[in-house]
């Protein structure tokens, strides 16, 4: 991943490129439909494949108090846009600064002269520049001023309606992570680092592995069928909960996955948990006996709705 400042010397790269634009939150299948469209770009016209996205979020910096949490973190975003055939992942540095640039300047500062973009690739929707002025139709005025063309993509639709990170985020804040696989083309994701919990679990004779997750929005609380990714880049089945856990006094919010078949020493590991589906809502049970014999319907259920790994990606 490239990081971009803005006035910090920039200059186009040799290679002409082939950049698509946007904040690409989730990389959902709508992001998708504008990566392939840069690099189907790209091989034509020869040179390299650019996603060119902002960090932070612009939200952060104009709505703070509004800002949505994330639904991939950068390390996430680089793999999936790799994936895809994407060469390049250059992350803008979105401050007041940037948020002033014209339309006219942006075109001119961000794409022609930092990135020399010879193709550009933008959804409908698409704004940028001061106060959002600008649109997909006036990037295309610009782009014929300032040596690139423009494609715009139309929306994804899913169930008659267009994929966009605010419909993951919708499925996510009611559990449906099945919905939200759907949206995105693949399970939803949550990395972190393995830390030291309170060891309740291993004392239950089911030990858990818990996350202290990214900068990443939660799903809604409950417990959820999922794979985990080891160390060694491999999948394993896992039972995880997302919850106070109720029954102990809801001691804070925490993510902990139980890994299936699994022994090892996971702390200070980093961890991928991928969720497949839900279960069942957070529950609180009279005794900790009542918890484990409920977990281990969890597990139980979990074998039977986790299809086989499908190799080493998400």
């Amino acid at each position: 991943m490239e990081r971009l400042q803005l006035g910090a010397g920039t200059a186009a790269v040799g290679v002409r490129s082939a950049v698509a634009v946007g904040n690409f939150d989730g990389v959902h299948r709508g992001h998708q439909a504008l990566v392939a469209a840069a690099v189907a770009g790209a091989r034509a016209k020869g040179g390299a494949a650019v996603l060119l996205t902002f960090d932070p979020h612009p939200a952060r910096v104009l709505r703070p108090a509004a800002a949505p949490r994330a639904l991939t973190t950068l390390a996430q975003k680089e793999e999936l846009v790799s994936a895809l055939g994407i060469d390049r992942l250059v992350a803008l540095a979105f401050d007041r600064e940037v948020a002033a640039l014209s339309p006219e300047a942006f075109a001119r500062e961000v794409l022609e002269a930092a990135l020399g973009a010879h193709h550009v690739v933008v959804g409908e929707s698409f704004r940028f520049g001061q106060a959002r002025q600008g649109d997909a139709r006036s990037l295309e005025a610009l782009g014929a001023r300032h040596g690139f063309d423009v494609q715009v993509v139309p929306p994804v639709l899913q169930g008659g309606r267009p994929v966009s990170s605010s419909r993951v985020r919708e499925a996510l804040a009611a559990g449906d992570v099945a919905e939200a696989a759907a949206l995105l083309g693949r399970p939803y994701a949550l990395d972190g680092r393995v830390v030291r919990g309170d060891g309740r679990g291993r004392t239950l004779g089911i030990p858990t592995a818990n996350l202290a997750a990214e900068d990443q929005l939660l799903p809604a609380h409950g417990v959820y069928a999922g794979r985990c990714r080891v160390a060694d880049g491999g999948w394993r089945a896992a039972v995880v909960n997302v919850g106070e856990r109720p029954t102990f006094g809801g001691a804070g919010l925490v993510v902990e996955a139980h890994l299936l078949d699994f022994a090892g020493d996971l702390y200070g590991a980093s961890l991928r948990i991928a969720l497949v589906a839900r279960l069942r809502g957070e529950q609180r049970f009279a005794s900790a006996a009542e918890l484990v014999s409920r977990i281990r319907e969890d597990i139980a259920a979990a074998r039977a709705v986790l299809p086989p790994p499908a190799g080493r990606g998400v």
